[in-house]
């Protein structure tokens, strides 16, 4: 332990291992120094050293975010559609079972995501970033290029594996983001970053919307009969050749950032001299899962990705579903519109709330509100299914049921819902913001330089891991339980909600790991 009148200096953040470069009255030395002999031995008072802001690699930056634009274009592109190719490919008869087929799709994927991204993530802390990132990309394309060729459920299944399997370069990315900014530019870098996504979520839908069926949609142009057989092809064609641009893109702009394979390229000043002072070898998974913090964080992605997966899935698969059981019966096109605006609400987000909560509020405080979000989305979802049952017309039976979508309720009842629906999205896409505030988190807590990108690949591990089951899980439990008259069939909505609130008390964790790993530093300096 140190010894009274030694000079001690305050722990190092995650981010800056720079010791005290000031003396203020928090220093025992200070304290026992009276005013005539400060006066003695310092004729004037030393300057405030405010710590400068990292210049930002605007360039860097703006690449990293085109490339990051490419993944999802390619995965939102088959949400529209993806219900009524399953109805196409005649799997069931029963409309209400078509989301269990497609939740199976999604899942496919997010197994093969499990099972490569932190080996992904592992070999680009060893051979760079920038190969595991272009090698992701070209086989993401690929898969997305051949989805729409399917004709079977096999066939879609093994290209969802495909693509899921190189979908690893997501924890590369973000490894690249965290080492080329630090904590004076990370509240600009993040936001402008974080508009990728949702501008990726605005093309995709918009794309798998307007041109699945072309021959149908635009016979003049597409009547040729390869369009009739394959109907789904042109949106996944777009969106390959796009990740291919981006490909191309990035192998010429983008530079390497790894500390130990980089070439003069500007990064952040407290990569730099983490580099500098500590040259280590990565952490194992068994290291990183031993640090309280990280596996705070890898518990609580876990339950954020399954909470957000969820959503998703059964916003998709609620709109598609008939009236009648429990559903919104909107066509593709208007399904790609709803999620096109999710994408216009979350960029509206990126761009005027998440500088001012990165710059201003903590961060786990943050993250934790954002995940209290999440059960009153889930609970939103049979309201506006209520809604729209008002404004059904009174008709027999048998006519009803032909007349089951939301262009035929009362106009000012489609008002509301649609109202309803935005309201809805904006809530979901804030608590989406946990997803940039886990970024930040998991680059502020990484044991070491070398470890940011097994750090990140656990945490999207754990994050895929529940992802993984959470699409056929979310659509069985919708089919299962929609047509039944336990709470009005809207059983699904409370034991979601309920599961979503229960993830939101695993952020509580953080603040706990937190406190033990800085125990933990404090232990260190005192030894």
């Amino acid at each position: 332990m140190a010894q009274r009148g030694q000079l001690i200096c305050s722990p190092p953040s995650p981010l800056h291992h720079d010791p005290c470069t000031t003396l203020d009255e928090s220093c025992p030395l200070l304290a026992h120094a009276t005013p005539n002999n400060l006066e003695s031995q310092a004729p004037s008072p030393p300057a405030k050293v405010h710590p400068t802001s990292t210049p930002l690699p605007k360039a860097q930056l703006v690449c990293l975010c085109l490339i990051r634009l490419v993944d999802p274009i390619a995965f939102t592109q088959i949400f529209p559609y993806v219900n009524e190719m399953m109805a196409h490919l005649h799997l069931t008869n029963d409309p209400s079972r078509v989301g269990f087929y497609s939740g199976l799709a999604e899942s496919a994927f997010s197994v093969f995501s499990l099972f490569s991204i932190y080996q992904w993530a592992r070999l680009s802390d060893v051979i760079g970033r920038r190969p595991v990132i272009f090698i992701g990309i070209l086989g993401a394309s690929l898969a997305t290029l051949l989805f729409g060729l399917q004709r079977s459920l096999p066939g879609v299944l093994l290209v969802r594996c495909i693509g899921g399997f190189f979908s690893g370069n997501t924890a590369v990315i973000y490894s690249v983001l965290g080492e080329i900014t630090d904590s004076t530019n990370q509240a600009i870098a993040f936001p402008i970053f974080g508009l990728a996504w949702p501008v990726g979520s605005i093309i995709g839908p918009l794309i798998g919307g307007a041109f699945s069926s072309p021959a149908s949609s635009f016979p003049n142009l597409f009547s040729h009969d390869f369009f009739r057989t394959y109907p789904y092809f042109l949106p996944g064609c777009i969106a390959s050749i796009l990740s291919v641009i981006g490909a191309v893109f990035g192998y010429v702009f983008l530079e390497e950032t790894l500390p130990s394979k980089r070439r003069g390229l500007p990064v952040s000043k407290s990569i730099t001299e983490d580099h500098q002072e500590q040259k280590s070898a990565p952490y194992t998974f068994r290291m990183l899962i031993s640090v309280p913090i990280i596996r705070a964080l890898s518990l609580s992605g876990a339950g954020l990705s399954f909470t957000y997966t969820a959503f998703d899935v059964l916003f998709v698969l609620f709109c598609y579903s008939p009236i009648e059981s429990g559903g919104l019966a909107l066509s593709a096109v208007e399904i790609g519109f709803c999620l096109a605006i999710a994408g216009f609400i979350s960029c509206a987000i990126q761009l005027f709330v998440t500088p001012i909560l990165l710059a201003r509020c903590d961060h786990v405080r943050v993250y934790n509100r954002c995940m209290g979000l999440w059960p009153y989305c889930f609970l939103a979802l049979p309201l506006l299914n209520m809604v729209a049952r008002i404004g059904l017309p009174i008709m027999d039976h048998q006519v009803r049921e032909e007349a089951l979508h939301l262009a035929d309720v009362d106009r000012r009842v489609q008002g509301i819902v649609w109202c309803g629906i935005a309201a809805l999205l904006a809530l979901s896409r804030l608590g989406c913001l946990a997803f940039a505030l886990s970024m930040i988190l998991v680059k502020e807590n990484a044991p070491t330089p070398e470890s940011l990108g097994a750090t990140n690949g656990l945490v999207l591990f754990a994050m895929c891991l529940t992802r993984s089951f959470c699409p056929a899980f979310a659509s069985s439990l919708f089919a299962s339980l929609a047509s039944n008259n336990i709470l009005c069939g809207n059983l699904w909505a409370v034991i979601m909600a309920t599961i979503a609130y229960a993830c939101s008390l695993l952020g509580s964790q953080i603040e706990r790991g937190r406190e033990l790993s800085t125990v933990s530093d404090d232990c260190g300096l005192s030894e």
